[in-house]
């Protein structure tokens, strides 16, 4: 009769412990008092619609002339159009500095 007592005050002092942090984990019905509100909804996507091109008109392009490089910019293409034209280091130092200066 001792042994019965004893395994039930064991087995009622475990579901005691585990009762106790079960009902830790159980939210109230209302939800957690410090939750914050959640966050607005982000705004719809924008349905632009492409511009569609027209089929009998011919496209348009720009008639102002192209803006002059920097100067470096422009010695530099010239040796690489002189490199290509297969000139030497001498003929092409001598061709990039007309060239550039056109």
């Amino acid at each position: 009769m001792l042994s019965m007592i004893k395994i039930l005050l064991q087995s009622l002092s475990m579901v005691m412990i585990l009762a106790g942090t079960a009902s830790a984990q159980i939210l109230p019905p209302g939800g957690a008092i410090l939750t914050p509100p959640p966050p607005a909804a982000p705004p719809p996507p924008s349905m632009a619609v492409p511009v569609v091109p027209k089929l009998d008109q011919m496209p348009t392009t720009s008639t102002a002339p192209r803006a002059r490089g920097s100067f470096g910019d422009r010695v530099t293409d010239c040796l690489q159009d002189g490199a290509a034209a297969g000139l030497g280091p001498n003929d092409r130092a001598a061709y990039s500095r007309a060239c550039a200066n056109r």
